[in-house]
């Protein structure tokens, strides 16, 4: 017999002989009737199971444990029990895995930290299969909005010799023979003998390449794995995560600024139609009982728009109030989470972009604000604090989420070639990887713009899960690369 989700089951009308296969979340038996609790991953929900122990082997019935794995015909009736519509009384089961009782997940209540150590079982569990058909739904969600509005799927390499970000924390490629290194008289590796013969890395972010996109087609958007070599152990951080990062000819900073608005927003909106059984479940004590209501919230609340040398007025403000933050908080500094909570969470209880950022802590890429001060182009110092007079900023972009903290990071890009080489000769950038990008700002350049959303991110917030390493199958960090 062909068999039906469980998904379809719940949604049938009674009446005829089905086919259900999964895995038993519960069984509880008894001398007159067994209820089997089965779910197939299809929806959060579990179909039951009714099965008269006179028409069953007792050895058959002993190995449906928890966690096994079976195949169930019998007739789609209506349910007697509260629950649920409908049951399958059933006529035949087939074991068609077993489970000992040594299955880690068979008891309740595990802790997330103790799940991460069974990666490759968590799935089979509610809160993990919810978070992954959730994390389905935003992929479709996100590849819906940019074909609707006319953006191309744009596919940029994971292996390359540029660094997008400056950051140099990237894991290398190569094919040579690490217990026989070559070097040269200054003691460098020499990579000409290599498979790309040059250094090359796992690649940060396919900005750069997208920018080529955009310059061709108008409006791209890439959305694949990216990878960085930072040793951090915080809730926020992976070494291999996914990037979404439209790129968009002729777009200014206000176009940018609504498109990152409207994108966030149909991607709350689809979670909330499609996902509405599995949010549902993860709106609760234990994970998040407001995450339906924080939402909801999003829709319905315009994003304030905040430049940042405003927001560095309002922490300041709030200091002198009585506020305690970790870290310093004055113009020219880098701001932390828990500036970026406040201003969220607390101050304007709504999400907000913050906008124009100084030079000294952003990508060489974005385009500079006109100087301050015309006769003093370069403004304050590098590393800018207290009372200096503000200096250069740049065209950022970056959108602040409650929970989360940044979840993009956009802003128009330099345009501008002689510009765009200023700022590279200034922070003493090594142009030899980058003779392809400057070449786009040497033959009909064009004004354009665009973000970078990291998907785990995204997850975290409609989930209302609080470490990314649960938003993602099988994560990767500092001493952990199982599974």
């Amino acid at each position: 017999m062909k068999r039906t989700k469980i998904i379809d089951l719940l949604a049938a009308q009674p009446g005829g002989e089905v086919c259900a296969k999964g895995w038993v979340r519960s069984h509880r038996g008894s001398k007159n009737v067994d209820f089997i609790a089965l779910n197939d991953g299809s929806t959060i929900k579990n179909i039951q199971v009714v099965a008269d122990p006179a028409q069953f082997d007792e050895e058959l019935l002993k190995l449906i444990t928890t966690g096994a794995c079976i195949s169930v015909e019998g007739n789609l009736v209506e349910s007697v029990g509260s629950g649920q519509a409908v049951e399958i009384q059933a006529t035949k089961i087939e074991v068609l895995g077993t489970c000992g009782a040594d299955y880690p997940m068979q008891k309740k209540g595990q802790t997330f930290e103790y799940m991460r150590q069974h990666a490759h079982m968590r799935l089979r569990t509610n809160t993990f299969g919810a978070v992954m058909r959730i994390r389905h739904n935003m992929a479709m969600a996100i590849h819906t909005y940019f074909h609707e509005h006319g953006f191309f799927y744009f596919h940029t390499p994971l292996i390359t010799a540029s660094d997008c970000e400056g950051a140099g924390n990237m894991f290398q490629v190569t094919t040579k023979n690490l217990y026989d290194l070559q070097k040269d008289e200054q003691g460098r590796i020499i990579y000409d003998d290599d498979f790309f013969g040059e250094q090359t890395s796992l690649t940060v972010s396919g900005q750069l390449e997208g920018e080529l996109g955009a310059t061709a087609l108008g409006a791209i958007y890439t959305f694949g794995p990216t990878f960085r070599a930072e040793n951090s152990n915080t809730p926020r951080h992976l070494a291999e995560f996914w990037m979404i990062e439209p790129e968009v000819a002729f777009l200014d900073q206000e176009e940018l600024m609504d498109l990152e608005e409207d994108f966030i927003k149909y991607c709350v909106r689809w979670a909330l139609d499609h996902c509405q059984d599995d949010l549902e479940f993860l709106n609760n004590p234990r994970l998040d009982p407001h995450l339906i209501e924080r939402l909801q919230g999003v829709l319905k609340e315009e994003f304030v728009r905040l430049p940042y040398t405003e927001g560095i007025n309002i922490l300041q403000e709030a200091i002198k109030n009585g506020k305690k933050f970790e870290f310093p908080c004055n113009w020219g500094d880098d701001l932390a989470s828990e500036h970026e909570r406040y201003l969220v969470e607390e101050h304007f209880k709504k999400p907000v972009i913050m906008t124009d950022y100084p030079r000294a802590f952003k990508s060489f890429y974005m385009k500079q604000n006109a100087p301050v001060d015309a006769a003093n182009p370069d403004g304050a110092s590098v590393g800018y604090h207290g009372s200096v007079a503000p200096g250069p900023t740049m065209q950022g972009t970056d959108v602040l989420f409650p929970s989360i903290g940044e979840i993009i990071g956009g802003s128009v890009r330099e345009a501008d070639y002689d510009k765009l080489m200023n700022e590279i000769d200034r922070r003493q950038m090594d142009k030899t990887h980058l003779w392809w990008y400057i070449d786009t700002r040497r033959w009909g350049s064009c004004p354009h713009a665009g973000f970078g959303l990291g998907f785990e991110r995204l997850i975290l917030f409609v989930t209302g899960m609080q470490n990314i390493r649960d938003v993602i199958p099988f994560p990767r960090t500092p001493k952990s690369a199982a599974f």
